[in-house]
């Protein structure tokens, strides 16, 4: 899989680490916050799709039920 972020990359406080998978609405990366000293999942919606409103706001309505409260689901730290 050829991803739009190499390892190492810096988004941020966010260093990537790997990348996990890729579809639709984007790419999803292994990053390690540098702030929280912890590794997180990272999603990025490419520019090209971030022009198209409709799907940005999908995008951003698909962190809502991350919110929820499971074993198996982390918090959600930052949306940018």
């Amino acid at each position: 899989m050829r991803s739009f972020l190499d390892k190492g990359a810096q988004l941020g406080h966010y260093e990537i680490v790997a990348a996990l998978g890729k579809g639709g609405m984007g790419e999803v990366y292994l990053a390690q916050d540098t702030r929280l000293d912890r590794r997180v999942a990272l999603k990025i919606l490419p520019a090209e799709l971030a022009v198209d409103s409709d799907r940005l706001h999908r995008f951003i309505r698909e962190r809502v039920p991350l919110r929820l409260v499971r074993p198996r689901i982390r918090d959600v730290p930052a949306v940018a």
